[in-house]
């Protein structure tokens, strides 16, 4: 296994509602909501790169679907930690359960993602997120590694923030796999801070799966199961930016011992 790629021992069947269904009416409604969102967002071209447009859609997408976010930001108003004239960007790292991370944070602030190539490809959400101006790798691509490395860090110095999501793939809970190191070696060359945010889910409360999007499963049957879900609350729990290290592996280590002390069981 190289630097850059990471494979998951969730499944699935890790996925599971711990709450009822909503109504075969209420789903139809969110189907037509989401494709009125959706429509608006192809709609607006070009201009989804920028923030105000981008947060605007991403909420409205997570409002389609009839999921709550709630945010809990000490001492910031966003994600990007403060920036003095001319610095560096932040380097954002969150823990990866669902392709609704992404829209999550998003809806909070509108940064560049870096996300797997496959992404690009996916029905509705794939065209959107390359005019949102998403950067794709190739998870399996080792000698590309090192550009993307070199590109994050160059983003960085110019001011923008990036959010990257360390473990590689997607898992049921932030508990789970560990953090790869290469994209912390961008904020170490740009001299960047980073910023750890935990994403959480939640049925009415009750910590919960369903949002998860693990293993081979498709896009289509994901989102029928977030879209049926009943209750779904994202939380968002932004902490407070590490300094700039010279150390990619105690850096990586640092943020993800942060992330997981904000996050609950996800299991009952």
């Amino acid at each position: 296994m190289n630097a850059w790629a990471a494979t998951s021992s969730c499944t699935p069947r890790c996925a599971r509602h711990t709450a009822p269904r909503v109504s075969a009416p209420r789903l139809a409604c969110r189907y037509a909501a989401l494709v009125g969102s959706l429509a608006a967002g192809a709609a607006a071209g070009e201009r989804l790169a920028d923030r105000r447009t981008m947060r605007l859609r991403a909420a409205a997408v997570l409002r389609a679907l009839g999921i709550r976010v709630t945010l809990t930001v000490p001492g910031a108003a966003a994600l990007s930690a403060p920036r003095p004239p001319g610095g560096p960007g932040t380097l954002i790292v969150a823990d990866h359960i669902s392709w609704l991370d992404v829209l999550t944070l998003l809806a909070v602030e509108p940064v560049t993602v870096l996300a797997k190539r496959e992404v690009g490809r996916w029905p509705l959400l794939g065209p959107l997120a390359r005019k949102a101006g998403t950067r794709f790798i190739d998870r399996e691509g080792l000698r590309a590694l090192p550009h993307v490395v070199a590109e994050l860090a160059g983003l960085l110095r110019e001011g923008r923030s990036v959010l990257v999501f360390p473990q590689g793939t997607t898992w049921c809970s932030a508990a789970a796999g560990r953090f790869r190191r290469a994209t912390f070696q961008a904020a170490v060359d740009a001299g960047a801070p980073v910023r750890p945010v935990t994403v959480t889910y939640a049925q009415h409360g009750i910590p919960s799966t369903v949002a998860a999007f693990l293993g081979d499963e498709g896009f289509g049957r994901s989102l029928h199961r977030v879209a049926a879900a009943g209750g779904l609350t994202v939380r968002v729990t932004v902490h407070p930016p590490l300094e700039p290290a010279v150390d990619r592996r105690a850096l990586a280590e640092r943020a993800q011992r942060v992330i997981r002390a904000g996050e609950p069981p996800a299991h009952g």
